[in-house]
């Protein structure tokens, strides 16, 4: 297909640049831009930035978030990892360090500089998973509602495009206890739903 020869072309270009971005060269680890992009990918993983983990092993969401996350999602680790399929793009690329209530906030520069120039080439995505307040305000702007919770509550405002999430991290544990509705009602929705759109990606291949 058309998109795949120039969308592969591009994205490599692109990424290599990406890669080698020294943007913000003071992090308190330096620099170490991860993400996980195709332009066959379907869904797209929009979350906040690298944790200090992440940014040792270079493995996006390979922690207790991540596991949590493919559990919402009803996939395993070779399907969450296959970025034929899915595209994992948080707001900032690199570990933005830490400060006094847990990891610091994602540098903006960073999605100024990359992102729109980077969801430009992911001309397939039909599910954007939106985590954190940070992806929200990007991808959801002034359509948010007054909390995160309201807004995630309000999700199908958005289905079946986008679904406003709340962190898998198990930080959020109590979260997830004082909202049962989000275990009940949204994420049998989303594993039909993601179970739908890979289904289709591998018919077409």
């Amino acid at each position: 297909m058309t998109h795949d020869k120039i969308g592969a072309s591009d994205l490599s270009s692109v990424l290599s640049t990406v890669r080698a971005c020294t943007l913000c060269s003071d992090l308190a680890l330096g620099p170490k831009p991860i993400v996980q992009i195709h332009p066959d990918a379907k869904i797209l993983i929009a979350g906040q930035a690298p944790g200090r983990k992440t940014h040792h092993k270079g493995i996006p969401f390979d922690d207790p978030s991540g596991e949590r996350l493919r559990t919402w999602m009803g996939i395993d680790r070779d399907t969450f990892y296959d970025e034929s399929a899915i595209a994992i793009l948080p707001m900032a690329f690199c570990y933005p360090g830490t400060g006094k209530s847990g990891d610091l906030p994602p540098p903006i520069q960073c999605a100024e500089q990359w992102r729109a120039q980077l969801l430009s080439l992911l001309p397939n995505i039909e599910l954007t998973l939106v985590i954190g307040q940070y992806a929200l305000d990007w991808h959801l702007g002034s359509k948010q509602q007054r909390t995160l919770t309201e807004t995630v509550s309000n999700w199908q405002d958005h289905w079946p495009s986008i679904l406003p999430m709340p962190h898998p991290s198990p930080r959020n544990n109590r979260w997830l206890k004082n909202n049962p509705w989000f275990s009940s009602e949204v994420l049998p929705t989303l594993k039909k739903h993601v179970t739908s759109l890979l289904s289709i990606g591998t018919g077409d291949q």
